[in-house]
């Protein structure tokens, strides 16, 4: 397989496609190497549009939705991140590479372990990586921007609460066949400003609280 010649058609024929003009993030997305976080056997299909399987049941986000989380992030060289939802890697690497710092949780301590190999390997330094629920704690502190990786059957207010002001949110919330992509902005008031910015269907993260169920 030619790499850089499949790595450009991502972003040329998928990502930029789909409503990504951002150049840092195409020029991001064109820069580093996918191919090196997806897992055994996959490599293949580092750069093509689809879900990515991993364990424990989880998939690497496409690249579509990847290049328009970090757009609707606008992250800024002095920006500090918080990623719930580590999975491969992959995305705390692009983080990483347009903020300052990136803290990233995940549930399953294999995945944390694994990713923090591969953000070493490519030579990501600015990232502190944790297992943590993040459905039932949270790092301290606040943050410039956070991406939630997984679905929220409903939305969990905690993390709006860990913005700082003029903090951005990325989170997919609602439950299948359609959920809502959505960037929240914690404006000068204190109060969430709301973007839908496309439909999509993602895995919720595990343990998240959803509605309870309608009963006749």
């Amino acid at each position: 397989m030619d790499t850089e010649f499949a790595r450009r058609q991502m972003v040329e024929q998928q990502i930029r496609t789909f409503d990504v003009f951002d150049a840092k993030v195409l020029t991001l997305l064109g820069e580093l190497p996918r191919e090196e976080f997806v897992p055994p056997g996959y490599k293949a299909l580092a750069f093509a549009e689809t879900k990515i399987p991993l364990d424990h049941g989880q998939f690497m986000m496409t690249p579509t939705v990847e290049g328009r989380l970090l757009q609707s992030l606008a992250l800024g060289q002095d920006d500090e991140v918080l990623e719930i939802g580590t999975g491969s890697g992959f995305l705390c690497a692009c983080l990483a590479r347009l903020a300052r710092y990136v803290v990233s949780v995940d549930i399953f301590p294999d995945f944390v372990e694994g990713a923090g190999s591969k953000l070493k390997n490519i030579g990501v330094e600015n990232v502190a990586l944790a297992a943590v629920d993040a459905t039932k704690e949270l790092p301290g502190g606040r943050f410039d921007a956070i991406a939630v990786t997984g679905s929220c059957p409903m939305f969990d207010m905690r993390f709006f609460d860990a913005l700082r002001p003029g903090g951005r949110l990325f989170v997919v919330v609602g439950e299948p066949p359609v959920m809502d992509a959505q960037l929240i902005v914690r404006g000068p008031d204190d109060k969430p400003k709301v973007t839908y910015l496309f439909e999509t269907n993602a895995l919720p993260l595990i343990n998240a609280a959803a509605p309870p169920a309608f009963r006749f």
